[in-house]
């Protein structure tokens, strides 16, 4: 059997999944069958960067301990539910037990036990060893649905009303959701739509039958909810990315609400006056140059890949290097291929994770940007100004490459070094320069005279450079060239050797 080396893993398991579903409504309590450990890292820890949650508070374990790995963890479990039954943390509410990875390596499938200590609970069998959170997700809204949803709704029954809207998958441990959410939910009621339900995320075990009452429903994200979209029986839509995917978008769920088209066009009409202005007015200024000769990669969920490869890719002119998607299909390249990537040559802009911004760090990629795009990573992302969805997404990146785009720049600048001890540039009181200040004056007029360099010298620093993106290469040529020749005079050398640029580039001059 051959094995695979697996690096910086960048998705979590089924069972991690289903708990950022089933945690969203707040009529439901989740036991996870799981020792201590594994409930501190998802229900404590985790969920703090993703979502700025203290904790999940409707999150408990069974606390497995060694015992329980002999004899079967049906003794903790009911244990656990004695407890919170006596703390009155069930009143009220459904109950909903898990499997992890740890209880399904010991088989212990509560099923049937669940259902004698309580027949209105219900187990959910994570399949945590085999599938990932995608998966999880996708699993645990049909679950939602079958379970406390259609078996309460009419068989074939219309939508409440024509305009009616479903929003699936937002969810717990989802990048950028309130963001998003927002945006998507402002368009939906610009073309005449009302909203019925976000679910999971605004929604209740309760009010899950609600799901039938809608006549269209819009997927958040590909990777997941597409499921539940098609038991439900509607047309549904994914959310849009970029301006004419925007559009598209719109005048599309106009036809499916039966919205006048002449509304439809007319909301398309004061967005580009509005939201979209700052896109226009970016794109008709000196920065519009800029798209065209800069690259980028991008690492995230696969709505956010195939979303930002159009607006950047397709619409912006943005030479999109490489992407990954998750799940992450067979063509694309897994963290250790991306780290590979990064290191030999880093793209202008990387979209990613936290591992991304580590394998940039590695190579000390000055010239590159990189951008939080998903998880994993200790990022916040609680506020509605943030969004990669919609028109107002289209604003939103937009303004925040060309703010990069100026960083850049500004990162090759010259800038004057100041002494600690005296500063550079400094001198007494009606005294001479000092030390430091006649030292800096030396260099600076040295750095002005030519210097020559060896063909090795002058070979290794153009291949250098043509690793830094296009745009930042002048600033960047100029920097190692200033460094390299410093260091040469300092050492009273009378050519930059190749040596002495290997230093320069390796300090990240």
């Amino acid at each position: 059997m051959a094995i695979t080396l697996i690096r910086d893993i960048s998705d979590t398991s089924s069972y991690w999944g289903a708990s950022w579903v089933f945690g969203c409504f707040p009529d439901v309590h989740i036991i996870c069958d799981a020792p201590i450990g594994c409930y501190n890292l998802l229900g404590m820890a985790v969920t703090d960067y993703t979502d700025a949650l203290p904790h999940m508070a409707n999150l408990t374990p069974t606390s497995i301990r060694e015992e329980d790995v002999i004899t079967g963890t049906a003794k903790a479990l009911k244990r656990t539910i004695d407890d919170l039954r006596s703390l009155g943390s069930l009143d009220g509410k459904r109950l909903i037990v898990l499997s992890t990875a740890e209880s399904e390596m010991i088989s212990a499938d509560h099923t049937k036990y669940v259902a004698q200590l309580d027949p209105e609970a219900r187990f959910f069998w994570s399949q945590s060893l085999e599938q990932d959170e995608w998966q999880g997700r996708d699993r645990a809204l049909l679950f939602a649905w079958e379970e406390y949803g259609k078996p309460f709704v009419t068989p074939d029954a219309p939508p409440k009303a024509a305009n009616r809207v479903n929003i699936i998958g937002p969810s717990l441990g989802c990048f950028n959701a309130p963001a998003d959410l927002h945006e998507i939910k402002r368009l939906v009621a610009g073309v005449g739509g009302e909203l019925n339900l976000v679910y999971p995320y605004a929604g209740s075990i309760a009010g899950t039958p609600q799901l039938a009452d809608a006549a269209v429903n819009v997927v958040l994200y590909r990777e997941f909810g597409e499921g539940l979209a098609q038991a439900l029986g509607r047309p549904y839509l994914f959310a849009p990315f970029g301006v004419f995917g925007t559009t598209t978008f719109l005048r599309e769920l106009g036809q499916l609400l039966g919205t006048p088209a002449e509304q439809v066009e007319a909301f398309i009409s004061s967005e580009k006056k509005t939201t979209l202005q700052p896109v226009w007015d970016l794109w008709r200024g000196p920065q519009s140059d800029w798209f065209a000769t800069v690259d980028c990669a991008i690492v995230g969920g696969r709505s956010y890949v195939e979303g930002l490869k159009q607006f950047l890719g397709e619409e912006l002119g943005m030479k999109v290097a490489w992407s990954s998607g998750r799940p992450r299909r067979e063509d694309e390249p897994d963290n250790i291929e991306i780290r590979k990537r990064l290191h030999a040559k880093a793209p202008a802009f990387v979209f990613g994770s936290i591992n991304e911004k580590i394998y940039l760090s590695e190579a000390n990629a000055k010239g590159s940007h990189f951008i939080a795009s998903t998880f994993p990573g200790p990022v916040v992302r609680r506020t509605t100004g943030t969004p990669f969805m919609g028109y107002a997404g289209a604003a939103n990146i937009m303004q925040e490459l060309v703010n990069r785009f100026y960083d850049m720049v500004f990162n090759f600048l010259p800038v004057e070094l100041v002494s600690r001890e005296s500063g550079v540039g400094s001198r007494g009181p009606g005294g001479p320069p000092t030390p430091a200040a006649a030292a800096a004056a030396a260099a600076s007029t040295a750095s002005s005279e030519t210097m020559a360099w060896s063909v090795a010298a002058t070979d290794r620093l153009t291949a250098a450079i043509e690793q830094v993106p296009f745009l930042a290469r002048i600033s960047a040529s100029r920097s190692l060239r200033l460094a390299a020749e410093q260091a040469a005079r300092a050492r009273g050398d009378a050519e930059v050797s190749l040596e002495i640029i290997e230093a320069a580039i390796a300090h990240g001059a």
